[in-house]
């Protein structure tokens, strides 16, 4: 008993001079800890907007200053390390606790379950986080081909980007369509030349290639101590500072910056100083504001320029994408992260250094876009909005422009991968995730209300007026939305059972909407459903996750690639459509001509002659061209879409009272004679091929390529291997990686690129249509 009254004094005493030791203030703070954690309904290992043990107010990590968000997408070809950059900047900025690796399957952006299977990433995610006091909104896009749109629609949202790079390979195939997207957006961009630590990496290749493939000028910001096996860190030319990791650290937390000294590093003092002083010339010619400054104070010597000129400068740069700054290390080794987070702060631009020309009509606003919508079975559609002006908060009703509806958001959530914090609004600069708009889908824009966008509306007229510009309303409005690719494969999908057809018809419908890529039709003859995608990959996927999110065991028909067809020659038809309906007689009689055209064009090209233009109504015009348009989806060959076609009317006599419907019914009869009459020609998509082959297998490569039909262009030399570029049609590729591994040993790979449409030979065209008919 006595010793349990001495454990209460002891334990008395603890408490108390534990009490008295901790300052008033750390409990505040500690509570308000608690507290916010509570708010929050997430245990995070630091909170998005905490920084160390500061705590700031709820406000403040919701919705920071304009000048201190970062909107950035990882982005490059598969296998470049993207997603394993991603896990490492979100350990090192305190969003997660472990390093999650992509062949574990532990990633926080590759939350899907195919993702993980395959280790690729098949969907962007978005993920928020802090780094030194600034907002960074992450999307992490895929390489993968059959994917592209994904890329193409982050991209579109997003104000600056990274490239990550192979420092072994240097410029690959998707690369380059990257790249070329990033450009058409016109996005600032910084490249990290990851897997320095791989063996045949070379820092002086992977630069030399962007300079010669991507025509893009290399700011050197860093360079590396080593290359493969010997790399252990690297080098600020900026500032002249050594970083070097502890090679007994597991998780690259632990690493020391030293400046270079004559003393202890007098070769790397010397490179360094010659490449900073290539560097500060290299800004100068570049921009003219350094060029003075330079010339002014520092022309008699580079070494006493402070680094925060040169890195203003380089901002100035970066944001003009007159050059692309570079670094490097190794992401899978956990080198070179944390320097990269900081050239994505300094470098890379915040919301309000973009110019946005759209934003001035609408004077502070609300005006969104919604580029990616997810399907959510608990909270039904998620939609990801980029806010570009004006402040989102829960239960605020919406206009969509372009489906012209109002909508509530009922919930507005920081996405956080595939995990959300509930937060009551956000301003503009930032990605927020919706909950409750059922009709919106990629690539709307969203507005506060219909009075708002007609009030912007009114400013862009105002100001097309005084630069003499005639714009259309509506596309003054509305934001850029994505383009999308026509799909190259199809193949049926069957349910397990007809009762069944309705939850297909739903999946694939949710589908749809999260994936702008993939088409659904119904094949008019059997009724059967035809999936349109990507690529095999695609296709494959999306029967993966009807089967795992939707429970439907679905059968899918045999891959059929999309062909299309056209016409060689000129030919005339004249057809009568004679109906009495009722009362009331129809009675139409059309002459068209229909020819090929040298230039490609999908839609059909409608002239009409003279004297039938004169005579002709709106309404009788629109007949028709929905007429020519619907007879022009299927081809008298293989049932594939006609294009490169020109049609001429040439007479049309039509009775008094005859219906729209019948004058684009015998149109499209007329049309169909026509083609059928003609020289027919089946179109076959070509691909861009890409393999990356050893030495030793090159030649069983070259002429399995040449059984399929492919045409090389060039063998180039990438270190110890050999890249066959060429072109293959489709039709013969299909299955090829499981012949590629074969042929290999499973150490080549390859990427494929829709490249264009080309005529099939007599021979092969035959082949084809016996296959078709059942004859072969």
């Amino acid at each position: 008993m006595s010793n349990l009254r001495i454990f209460a004094v002891n334990h008395k005493k603890i408490s108390s001079l534990h009490i008295n030791n901790m300052c008033s203030s750390k409990i505040r703070a500690s509570l308000k800890r608690l507290r916010l954690r509570a708010l929050l309904g997430r245990n995070y290992s630091s909170l998005p907007g905490l920084i160390g043990n500061d705590i700031k107010s709820l406000h403040s990590i919701i919705n920071p200053p304009i000048a201190k968000i970062r909107n950035i997408g990882i982005m490059a070809h598969i296998d470049a390390g993207k997603t394993t950059t991603t896990e490492r900047i979100l350990y090192y900025s305190g969003y997660t606790r472990s390093l999650g690796d992509v062949d574990d399957g532990d990633t926080v952006t590759d939350f899907m379950a195919q993702e993980r299977e395959r280790g690729i990433t098949i969907q962007s995610a978005a993920v928020t986080f802090d780094w030194k006091g600034y907002r960074i909104n992450l999307i992490d896009t895929p390489g993968h081909v059959d994917f592209t749109l994904e890329v193409e629609r982050c991209l579109r949202v997003l104000d600056g980007a990274v490239a990550v790079f192979d420092a072994s390979a240097g410029v690959e195939a998707q690369t380059l369509t990257v790249w070329r997207q990033a450009d058409k957006h016109k996005i600032p961009r910084i490249c990290f030349l990851n897997k320095m630590d791989k063996i045949g990496a070379s820092f002086n290749y992977a630069v030399e290639s962007i300079r010669e493939k991507l025509k893009a000028k290399p700011l050197l910001l860093q360079l590396p101590i080593g290359e493969g096996k010997t790399f252990k860190g690297v080098v600020d030319v900026v500032s002249k500072e050594k970083l070097l990791w502890n090679p007994n650290s597991d998780d690259g937390k632990d690493f020391e910056r030293k400046p270079l000294l004559e003393m202890s590093d007098p070769e790397l003092l010397k490179e360094i100083t010659e490449a900073r002083n290539a560097l500060i010339e290299q800004v100068a010619d570049l921009d003219d504001e350094f060029a003075d400054l330079v010339l002014g104070e520092f022309s008699e010597n580079f070494d006493l320029l402070p680094a925060e000129k040169l890195q203003t400068a380089v901002h100035r740069v970066t944001l003009a994408q007159t050059a692309v700054p570079v670094l490097c290390g190794s992401a899978l080794k956990n080198k070179g992260v944390q320097p990269l987070l900081d050239a994505i702060t300094m470098y890379l631009p915040s919301p309000e250094e973009r110019n946005y020309e759209f934003l001035q009509w609408y004077k502070g606003d609300l005006c969104a876009l919604a580029f990616k919508v997810l399907h959510d079975k608990q909270r039904g559609p998620l939609v990801f909005l980029r806010i570009y002006s004006g402040v989102i908060k829960r239960q605020l009703a919406i206009h969509n422009i372009n489906g012209n509806c109002t909508e509530r958001i009922s919930r507005l959530l920081l996405p956080f991968a595939d995990q959300h914090v509930e937060i009551p609004s956000l301003t503009a600069g930032n990605i927020a995730l919706t909950v409750g708009l059922k009709n919106t889908a990629t690539g709307d824009t969203i507005v506060s209300s219909k009075s708002s966008a007609l009030a912007a509306c009114r400013r862009a007229e105002r100001e097309g007026e005084k630069k003499h510009r005639q714009n259309n309303e509506a596309e003054r409005l509305l934001l850029a939305g994505v383009e999308i690719p026509e799909p190259v494969f199809f193949c049926t999908i069957e349910p397990p059972s007809v009762a069944k057809q309705p939850d297909l018809d739903h999946a694939l419908k949710c589908l749809q909407r999260e994936d702008p890529s993939l088409k659904v039709k119904l094949d008019p003859d059997s009724g059967q459903t035809i999936l349109c995608g990507m690529g095999e990959l695609h296709i494959e996927i999306i029967h993966d996750r009807i089967k795992r999110e939707y429970g439907l065991e679905t059968y899918l028909g045999p891959l059929q690639v999309a062909y299309r067809e056209t016409i060689l020659n000129s030919v005339r038809a004249t057809d009568t459509l004679d109906r009495t309906l009722g009362d009331r007689r129809h009675l139409v009689t059309v002459e068209l001509e229909a020819k090929s055209l040298e230039t490609s064009s999908l839609l059909p090209v409608i002239e009409y002659a003279a004297s039938v233009a004169e005579d002709l109504s709106q309404a009788s015009r629109e007949a028709i061209e929905n007429g020519l348009h619907s007879a022009c989806l299927q081809g008298p060959l293989l049932g594939s879409p006609i294009q490169d076609v020109a049609i001429t009317l040439h007479s049309l006599v039509i009775h008094p009272g005859t219906s729209t419907a019948m004058i684009s019914a015998c149109v499209s009869r007329c049309l169909q004679k026509a083609l059928k009459k003609a020289d027919k020609q089946i179109l076959e998509p070509l691909m861009n091929l890409e393999v990356t082959v050893t030495r030793d297998y090159l030649s069983p490569v070259l002429a399995d390529l040449a059984q399929r039909r492919g045409n090389i262009q060039e063998i180039q030399t990438r270190q110890d291997n050999k890249v066959v570029i060429g072109f293959v049609p489709l039709a013969e590729i299909m299955g090829y990686s499981t012949v590629l591994r074969t042929l290999t040993s499973g150490s080549a790979t390859f990427a494929l690129e829709l490249s264009d449409y080309q005529a099939m030979n007599p021979q092969d065209q035959s082949t084809l249509l016996s296959q078709r008919s059942g004859l072969s």
